[in-house]
């Protein structure tokens, strides 16, 4: 309180221990020079308070930034009034799927960072960024997040043109549960191992990471017309398709080194395509090896000759 009515405007606080009771207390948000807010690392010894009395300061500080970072932090309240929040990270905690449900004062947040925390549903989180009228960048990567499809339909955020999904256990009915406007997309580290042909249509997408997932073969381009960069790396992809650029024609950057390729004649075409795309293999040719048969391993591509 004494720093919110000084003229600091960034704050951080690191490695703190809370001792005392933690109590109702009434914080003043006037006149603060404030901008800024970091905690790290924040321990609470007290386990028998009302958790409102604690999270309440937080969600309703008239700052644009803040961040909760590396501190069991189970909870956040919704803003009792229409926040100024621009950006919220809440990194390495343990929030879960009640975060922000139903929240309608955080119409102004830009960029939302729940990174390592214990999310479950994509479905709630898509929900959860509904009502935030302005968000455009959401990491959610490296939690527990799965959606089973099911003919169950997510709401996201129009405004959402970022997300990250990666580290979590999505499988391919992912690709029912995805914002409409999204541009960037990273599913790196789950359990795809199919992109479905009747995926809903992302017209704006441009940048797709799906790399250390399960296809066995290169996605087509039928749901995503814009797509310029696509990332399959380490994968389970043996013989990648040859006519990739034919169904993908604005890729201006395909990465598929580190897959087990198969080195047989079906490889030939995929070889040819290199020297056709002027370029566009990222990598070629140290990360594009021969896995089997095993007289070949360890063989680049580009000397493997029939």
């Amino acid at each position: 309180q004494t720093v919110w009515h000084s003229s600091v405007e960034y704050f951080n606080i690191n490695n703190v221990t809370q001792q005392l009771d933690i109590e109702r207390y009434n914080f003043d948000y006037s006149g603060t020079s404030m901008k800024a807010l970091t905690m790290k690392e924040i321990k609470i010894t007290d386990m028998y308070f009302s958790q409102d009395n604690l999270y309440k300061i937080f969600a309703d500080m008239n700052i644009r930034e803040m961040t909760i970072a590396d501190s069991e932090m189970i909870h956040m309240l919704c803003p009792s009034r229409k926040s100024s929040f621009r950006y919220l990270n809440f990194l390495k905690n343990d929030l879960t799927d009640f975060l922000f449900q139903k929240c309608d004062n955080l119409a102004q947040l830009e960029t939302l960072i729940l990174q390592k925390n214990k999310f479950e549903s994509l479905r709630k989180v898509s929900f959860m960024t509904s009502r935030m009228k302005s968000l455009t960048y959401l990491d959610m990567s490296n939690n527990l997040l799965r959606h089973d499809g099911a003919g169950v339909q997510c709401q996201w955020a129009e405004s959402l043109a970022e997300l990250d999904l990666s580290s979590n256990q999505l499988v391919d009915a992912v690709f029912e549960c995805l914002p409409a406007n999204i541009q960037k997309l990273s599913l790196q580290n789950n359990h795809i191992s199919n992109v479905p042909s009747r995926v809903a249509e992302l017209k704006s997408l441009q940048e797709l990471n799906l790399a250390s997932n399960r296809l066995a073969d290169l996605p087509g381009c039928g749901g995503f017309t814009s797509l310029q960069f696509l990332n399959v790396e380490m994968n389970s992809i043996l013989t990648p398709s040859a006519d990739f650029f034919q169904s993908c024609p604005r890729v201006r950057e395909l990465q598929a080194g580190h897959n087990p390729f198969q080195c047989s004649c079906e490889l030939q075409a995929f070889i040819q395509l290199e020297r056709r795309s002027g370029g566009k293999l990222f990598g070629w040719p140290a990360a594009y090896v021969c896995e089997y048969p095993e007289g070949l391993r360890g063989t680049e591509l580009k000397d493997f000759h029939l």
